[in-house]
């Protein structure tokens, strides 16, 4: 009696991936049970920037910790405008996880980002504006200088202007020297400020 060929099982791995690889099949495996799945997922949709909402819809509620990351680094590979608007509302979130993974994804999309830098300075949540300037912070794009000076001659709230200053210590340079004097004639009474800005001054201005 001549032997049965045996035909291995595929890897559980390959398992996990059979159901459809198209978006639609992706973005329903975000919703499954298995956190490996998901994971996979959100991985593979990073090939499809139409999914870009959707992934930040996703993230919004995803509690693992290895699914976010890749829903983060997806959401970082598209780099789009819908990448940026899939990011943006978890500034709001009281996750610092999710808040500090969102800082993190949009500063790998500078061009993306900037559009909304503005806006994002000028938002009525005060924490928001904190958050967009220590974005500032991770941001490698040439109007951030332009973007702390908005923050130093503009913004009343006091723990903004500090978030600013601490920034400004570390990249300002000489011609910042005038703003970073009047933002503390502006918060003259208040002495965190001043230290602050004693500070960030100290450090320019050292030769």
């Amino acid at each position: 009696m001549g032997l049965k060929k045996l035909i291995a099982s595929p890897p559980a791995t390959m398992q996990w991936r059979q159901p459809g690889r198209d978006a639609d099949g992706l973005l329903q495996q975000l919703s499954d049970t298995d956190p490996r799945q998901r994971r996979l997922a959100a991985r593979d949709l990073s090939a499809f920037p139409a999914s870009a909402r959707r992934l930040g819809e996703v993230l919004a509620a995803e509690t693992d910790v290895s699914v976010r990351d890749a829903l983060f680094n997806s959401l970082s590979q598209i780099a789009s405008e819908d990448a940026v608007q899939a990011l943006l509302p978890l500034l709001r979130t009281e996750d610092a996880g999710l808040r500090n993974g969102a800082i993190e994804a949009l500063a790998t999309m500078p061009q993306a980002v900037a559009p909304c830098i503005d806006h994002l300075l000028q938002d009525a949540d005060a924490d928001v504006r904190i958050f967009a300037v220590n974005l500032l912070g991770e941001l490698r794009h040439a109007e951030v200088p332009r973007w702390l000076l908005q923050v130093l001659q503009r913004e009343p709230h006091v723990n903004v202007v500090a978030a600013a200053l601490e920034l400004m210590a570390e990249v300002g340079t000489a011609g910042d020297l005038s703003a970073l004097r009047a933002v503390r004639a502006r918060f003259e009474h208040d002495p965190f400020i001043q230290f602050a800005a004693d500070i960030a001054i100290s450090r320019i201005d050292t030769p």
